[in-house]
This record gives structure tokens, sequence and C-alpha cells, in this order.
């Protein structure tokens, strides 16, 4: 039987794929762990030395998900496995050097102790249980079941935008469908299903809620000026829910019915929450990280998606010169702050080279006409 402890006993050989940060294409690799980083040999027989300590983890912190490892700036390489014993192997050959990686053993321990620390807060003191919160809230986001917040993403949208508001053209539905469709080509393995509904609210908004809903308001599309561009906001949002950002936001600000809930997995129960969580969502900022990540991986998927990422520093410069001509804050930039950082990084971003040339969004559509079939007064399209 082999010790858990003995380092000849583990594995140091694995597979999985390499991107180079400047083309969206996974390249072959593999993969040697060593004691002080990892030697990765791709297809055509370039080897590369990743040391440690130059490596951030992505990915790959709860059971299911693909490792992602990163190395390098806003696009940086990464090196994606599949198998989580991988980061096993990095703990017991690394030792010290990857501590600041996730160590799959302690998954359990922590499980347990998150699912002690919520009934502890919820019985315990009142001067506890509001510091303990925030941590069981972020604890538990990166653990609750995508069903589970497919159920609460569904109960907030129709709060926030019952059916009745939403813009019914089917031209303009098929549209939005073409892009989203051509976002998740990009997103292999995601467990995600994306929703988009255009909302008939003049408000420059656009919300992502738990599960893969996101809610466009009639405002933000008429200044879409290109598919590109609402793309471009759609990669943004995607990036929150696959994150998960928006679900742990919700959880930190949620009362303790839903947190209580969110431990004990009850589905059904959520549902009496959506008003509750549709008030959060409707105010809900995000942290300057939270912000920054989700540019640079909705950067990344409109890479992958060969569709041009300058639309989304173009959106955002075009909000911010409107909010200077009026002195007034668009809601979009309101609930998506830091926005001079924000373009400061993307135009950094968007200015390096790439390898594939984008190619159009809906090339036969007449985008300036569908971008209007929500305003007030527009008649609907018939299909064909």
């Amino acid at each position: 039987m082999r010790a858990e402890g003995d380092v000849r006993t583990v594995r140091t050989e694995w597979t999985g794929s390499y991107l180079d940060g400047k083309a969206p294409v996974r390249r072959p690799a593999s993969i040697r762990v060593l004691r002080r980083g990892l030697e990765i040999t791709l297809e055509e027989g370039t080897v590369l030395q990743w040391f440690y300590r130059d490596v951030r983890q992505a990915q790959g912190f709860y059971a299911g998900e693909e490792v992602r490892l990163e190395r390098g700036g806003d696009l940086a390489e990464v090196l994606l496995v599949a198998e989580p014993g991988f980061l096993v192997s990095l703990h017991r050959i690394g030792k010290e050097a990857v501590g600041h990686l996730h160590d799959p053993r302690r998954r359990s321990r922590r499980a347990t102790f998150t699912l002690l620390a919520a009934v502890g807060a919820l019985g315990g003191s009142l001067a506890v249980y509001f510091w303990l919160i925030p941590f069981v809230a972020d604890s538990l986001a990166v653990r609750v079941p995508v069903a589970w917040e497919e159920r609460l993403g569904r109960s907030v949208t129709e709060e926030l935008a019952p059916p009745g508001r939403h813009c019914r053209d089917p031209q303009l539905a098929q549209a939005v469908g073409k892009i989203v469709e051509r976002l998740g080509g990009a997103l292999p393995g995601t467990p995600y299903k994306f929703r988009v509904f255009v909302v008939n609210d003049r408000r420059v908004n656009a919300l992502a809620a738990p599960g893969g809903y996101i809610l466009v308001f009639r405002g933000l599309l008429e200044r879409a000026r290109t598919p590109e561009e609402l793309a471009g906001v759609l990669a943004h949002e995607i990036q929150h829910v696959i994150r998960r950002d928006v679900t742990r936001a919700l959880l930190r600000q949620a009362s303790s019915g839903l947190l209580l809930r969110a431990v004990m997995g009850d589905a059904a129960g959520v549902m009496t929450y959506g008003l509750e969580a549709a008030r959060a969502l409707a105010a809900l900022k995000y942290s300057r990280e939270a912000e920054a990540a989700a540019d640079a991986e909705g950067l990344r998927l409109l890479l992958a998606a060969r569709i041009d990422p300058a639309s989304m520093l173009a959106f955002f410069e075009q909000l911010l010169a409107a909010e200077r001509r009026s002195s007034r804050l668009p809601p979009y930039l309101s609930t998506h702050p830091e926005t001079l950082d924000r373009l400061i990084r993307l135009r950094a971003m968007v200015s390096e080279p790439r390898a594939d040339m984008p190619t159009p969004l809906l090339p036969e559509a007449d985008w300036q006409s569908l971008r209007l079939r929500c305003a007030p007064g527009a008649k609907p399209t018939r299909n064909e």
C-alpha cells in the first residue's frame, strides 16, 4: 500500500492544455511536476519552465472544476488540467513552494467548518453573527449547486423584470440569441446555460443574476452602436456569473433565511426570497478586484469567440463621454465602479497583438434598426 506522504509514490506526469495568452487556442501539453516548478512540454517539442512563485490559480477550487493556473500579466499564459489530483501532486512534491495554491485535501475539512460556522453564527451572539456572515457567504458561494443558483436567478429576474416587461420582438430576440450563442461556444465545459432578456426600461443598465440569467435594459441596448459592443457587455456579465461574483455578493447581503437555505441546499424555499435578492441585486456594486477580473476574463472570452475586443473598450468610453456631457453617471457605470482605472487596463489589454483576426457579428443584420426595436412605439417585426 502506498504511503500518502511518500513523494516517490506520487504521480509526477500529467497532461493538459496550454494557452499563450495571445491566441485563444488550446495546445496539448505534457506536464512534469518538480519540486521548484513545472516543466511543460508542448506538442511541437517546446519546453517551458514555470516556477511556482510566478504561478497563480484562477480556477479549480471546488469539486468538478477544471484546474486553471496562470503566469504573467493581464493576458497571461494559461495552463489547464482536467484532473483535480494534479493539485494534490503539486502539494506533495512542491510542499512550501505551492502554499499559495489550493489543496483539495482540505476541501472536506473546509466544507465541514463552513457549515459549523454558519450554524454557530445563526445561533450565536449578535456581534459574532454580523462578523461571520461575510465569511460564510464567500465560502458558500463556490459550493452551492448550480441548480440552486438557477432557481434563485429565475426568482430574482421575475421580480426585477416580469415577463410583461420583456421586449418580444422576434428578430431582436434572434439577434441577441446569436450573440449569446457565439460567446457560449467559446466556453466549453461551463455548467451554466445563459439566458439574456431585453427589458423595456430606458435606464442604461445590465444586470447578471445567479445561474446564468442576464438582464439588458432597453437604454443600454440603444447605446450599443454595434452588436460587438453589446457582446462586450455580455462577456463581462457572463464572467460575473461564471466566477460566482453575483452569487457571493447576494449571499453577503442576504438575510439569515436565505443564507440558511444555501447551507441546507433548500431549492424550493429560496423562491420566497426572490424579492429580497432582487432588491439587493438592483443596487449591487462589485469590488474593484471582481470588476478587474470580469474585464480581463470577458476580454479573453471575446478573443476566444473571435469578436473584436476593442468593442468592450469602445462601449465603456462612450458611456463615460456621455456622463461627462450630462454630469450624470449612467446606472451601468454607477454599479460598475472605477471606470477610469478599468479603461486604462482595457486599453493596455486591447493593444496587445493577437494571432486571430476577429470576424463580424451579425453581418447580415440591420443593427441600427434592431437596437431600437424595444423603444415605445416601435412596431414588432414578424417572423417570415
